[in-house]
């Protein structure tokens, strides 16, 4: 039988890291955004001050030996109808997926114990729990509803944005012989264009022996070329992002990559290497080098690469832009489950 610990101290939160990310790699989900140092990164800065977070709300699930067997990480906030929630940790801005952790096999005890915590009387006061970015095929959403009927709770589920993804195969060529002729040929146009340019044209990686903080300067600089991403990087979120990059630097699955004319910086992709997969963070390129189609190229190279290193997906996550269709990307749905007394 499992048994439910809250946790509201910060520093009893940051104890868990060994544990949390011990779980994670057993859980349904298993991605980036519920490592737990990237929601200790994202807690310390509210995600960029997207949320005013009253109250951290950690729930543990423990079996008979002590072990941790199921995680729940939220926080507690007013909604804009001063309707106390409980919202995951990470939502909703900057984590494209997020979830519980758990094993699925304990998936539908552990909603259970968590459900009979929240409606008993050492439960903090709540009307609502709102879990955003789950993928719509997650065993979550059954087992939540399930255990809300049970305790005599309302369900609600609400999709909200497509995220695109390509499932990449054994080579590169099969890669390209999937995509829309139109669309194939434009690539390699664009990428022997860039390689043929006057000036030489490479990829750089950022490696520890690099400067983080200035590597990411230069991005944030280009990404506010664009005038919306100019108004998304107001300071609080600059902070954010950068606590988010080091965290995933300090762990080693941060992949930050410049598309580089010359020695000048002219495309840069924030990306994530985790889990056999790439996970496509965030982009931004510089107007003078438009000419090379550096935003373009560089993601091409990019997608050939982990091709080469045998990556199983390259995950361009939320958002319908043309781009992530045009190179092959299918589809997923992230959506909201809701929960209301």
């Amino acid at each position: 039988m499992l048994q439910i610990e809250l946790i509201h101290d910060d520093q009893q939160w940051r104890a868990l890291e060994t544990e949390w990310n011990q779980l994670l790699t057993q859980s349904v989900q298993d991605v980036p955004f519920l490592r737990h140092e990237y929601l200790n990164a994202w807690w310390q800065h509210h995600g960029g001050d997207e949320w005013e977070a009253d109250e951290l709300l950690v729930l543990i699930a423990r079996d008979q030996e002590g072990n941790l067997a199921g995680a729940l990480p939220l926080f507690k906030s007013k909604n804009h109808a001063e309707i106390e929630t409980l919202v995951l940790l990470g939502s909703v801005e900057i984590s494209d997926f997020l979830d519980v952790l758990a094993p699925q096999e304990l998936l539908p005890e552990f909603w259970e114990a968590v459900l009979a915590y929240l409606t008993g009387p050492e439960a903090p006061s709540w009307d609502k729990l709102a879990l955003f970015n789950l993928l719509e095929d997650s065993p979550t959403l059954a087992a939540l509803e399930n255990a809300a009927q049970n305790h005599g709770l309302n369900f609600a589920q609400e999709r909200l944005q497509p995220a695109p993804c390509i499932a990449l195969p054994d080579s590169f060529d099969n890669y390209l012989e999937s995509l829309d002729g139109k669309y194939r040929r434009e690539l390699m146009r664009k990428i022997r264009n860039a390689l043929g340019y006057f000036i030489p044209v490479t990829v750089e990686r950022i490696g520890p022996e690099d400067d983080l903080d200035a590597a990411m300067d230069d991005f944030f600089a280009m990404m506010r070329e664009e005038p919306d991403k100019d108004r998304f990087l107001h300071p609080a979120m600059v902070e954010q992002m950068r606590a988010v990059v080091k965290a995933a630097a300090d762990q080693g699955w941060l992949d930050l990559r410049f598309l580089l004319v010359g020695r000048d910086r002219a495309a840069g992709y924030l990306n994530f290497d985790y889990n056999d997969r790439i996970w496509v963070y965030n982009s931004s390129r510089a107007d003078k080098f438009s000419n090379v189609s550096p935003g373009i190229v560089l993601l091409g190279l990019l997608i050939e690469e982990a091709i080469e290193q045998g990556k199983t997906e390259f995950d361009l996550m939320r958002g319908d832009e043309e781009y992530k269709y045009q190179l092959g990307g299918v589809d997923r749905w992230v959506v909201k489950a809701e929960v209301g007394r």
